[in-house]
């Protein structure tokens, strides 16, 4: 069992480069940043290579996200749709032999894009906003077209991570939630206008091992006068000396030091779930699903399975000034996930 302990993280503040010319860790791009700072130069080590660009934007109707990702022997573009108020829900994924078409670049800025004749996906970042673009003629037997665009609050904080397992294995994250979102979701008849909601980026570049597991929990919302994004998470960190917990308050962020428990029934993972810190009480959440995706694939040794709960995040944290901030039912989701990659 991984000791439970606070850890010293070092804070980033010049741009750096991930891996060295041989394609090792540059141990100097180890910490943590409020802004994206690095060049991710991901090089040599064939099929270990994992990059991809995670985006989800949330209202209190729906929810709708947008992935594109290159596990190196695999390029893998999809998107998914769940409205909170019908339960409807579809995923579509157009997969990639050796991520031929995904263009994902080095860095959290980078424009993203994917064509092809069922699906085509873009994410164009500028200055101060992410427009995200997708088009699919036949998405559960309609056409599906999203315009959104995530915009960047002046100085906005977010969370920008290294995570070195060692130096030929180690992952750079780049979780940034809480942005305002606004734009329309077109699926046949059905509109869903997205002003209102919030943005969430999950941006990962890094040489994995072979075998992982992960939670992951993330949500944003409004308590009050107060905007809160929470990222949380566990398992794939432990042991590192540096792990992706944080919260963003009023567009500042804190950054968690210690490790994050999740206790959740997992037999039954629509129980509630509590969130908390490990030695202190910066952390007390509780996560209340009220809808379930799951996946599961398998081909020869390589596989995963990944359960996903959305719902309602209660409770209190606290920012690194010690002030204590309450919410109710902020909107977000948590996850376990196996994977062999």
């Amino acid at each position: 069992m991984t000791e439970v302990k606070n850890y010293n993280e070092p804070e980033l503040t010049k741009a750096v480069d991930l891996c060295s010319p041989d394609g090792r860790l540059n141990r100097e791009a180890v910490g943590w940043s409020r802004q994206p700072l690095h060049n991710c130069n991901l090089t040599g080590s064939p099929l270990r290579k994992k990059r991809w660009n995670y985006w989800a934007v949330a209202t209190e109707r729906c929810l709708f996200s947008a992935t594109l990702t290159n596990l190196d022997y695999l390029g893998l573009a999809f998107v998914y749709l769940i409205d909170f108020e019908t339960n409807f829900y579809h995923e579509l994924t157009i997969p990639r032999p050796f991520g031929r078409g995904c263009f994902l670049g080095n860095y959290v800025g980078d424009d993203v894009f994917f064509e092809d004749e069922k699906m085509s996906v873009a994410f164009k970042t500028g200055s101060s906003d992410t427009e995200i673009r997708v088009d699919c003629p036949s998405f559960k037997g309609d056409v599906l077209s999203a315009a959104l665009r995530v915009n960047y609050p002046p100085a906005h904080e977010t969370l920008n991570v290294v995570i070195p397992w060692n130096d030929k294995r180690f992952q750079f994250t780049s979780k940034q939630n809480a942005l305002p979102a606004e734009g329309t979701i077109k699926l046949g008849p059905e509109e869903y206008d997205m002003a209102g909601g919030f943005g969430c980026l999950d941006y990962g570049r890094g040489i994995w091992p072979f075998s992982c597991f992960w939670n992951w929990a993330s949500a944003a919302g409004r308590a009050g006068e107060h905007t809160i994004g929470l990222n949380f998470g566990a398992g794939w960190t432990d042991g590192t000396g540096m792990n992706e917990n944080g919260i963003c308050l009023d567009g500042k962020l804190s950054k968690i030091s210690e490790d994050v428990i999740f206790e959740y029934n997992e037999r039954n993972f629509s129980y509630p779930w509590n969130i908390r810190t490990a030695l202190s009480d910066r952390v007390n959440v509780t996560f209340e699903p009220f809808f379930k995706r799951a996946a599961k694939n398998k081909v020869l040794l390589i596989g995963s399975e990944m359960t996903q709960l959305f719902g309602r995040f209660s409770g209190t944290v606290k920012d690194d000034a010690g002030t204590a901030y309450t919410f109710e039912n902020l909107l977000g989701w948590a996850e376990e996930h196996h994977a062999r990659w």
